[in-house]
């Protein structure tokens, strides 16, 4: 996982952590700014001048101390070789959400319930016999089947 500093070209990409003092990370909640947010970086840094991004149908500019502290994930990285189903994630381990398969019901019933595209997810608990998987997703504890999240391939998220 690499920071916003870090990023080397233009492109999207998912806010998975911001660490920084409490008055950066209250700054950048106000914001807008959360974990699960997606950003475009428009200009790179070029020696230590910040970079430019688009959030949220706007263009800021982002020093390289602020940048460091954000950390991102690469939406393009999602390559079909490295997905895996979510019920294979490992307990306590977060991933982004690559693409969702199954019958036309099942793929609306799980869009319905939060779980798109680029979806940051967590998976906090299994129940003792396995099934179902408890998952954190934006703000909000959701508990799917096994059966159902093996429909919903992902790609870990490394740290």
């Amino acid at each position: 996982m690499a920071t916003l500093a870090e990023a080397k070209h233009k492109g999207r990409y998912i806010i998975s952590e911001i660490k920084g003092s409490k008055a950066l990370t209250r700054r950048l909640t106000e914001l807008g700014m959360l974990r699960g947010k997606v950003i475009t970086v428009i200009a790179t840094s070029s020696s230590n001048s910040g970079l430019l991004i688009y959030f949220q149908g706007q263009r800021l500019a982002v020093s390289e101390q602020m940048g460091a502290c954000i950390k991102i994930l690469d939406v393009d990285s999602l390559e079909e070789q490295d997905l895996i189903s979510l019920d294979e994630v490992a307990l306590k381990k977060t991933c982004v959400v690559a693409k969702i398969t199954g019958s036309k019901e099942l793929r609306r019933r799980l869009m319905d319930m939060g779980l798109t595209k680029n979806t940051l997810v967590t998976v906090k608990q299994v129940a003792p016999l396995g099934d179902p998987l408890e998952l954190i997703l934006r703000g909000y504890k959701l508990s799917l089947r096994k059966q159902e999240a093996h429909n919903i391939l992902v790609k870990e998220e490394e740290f």
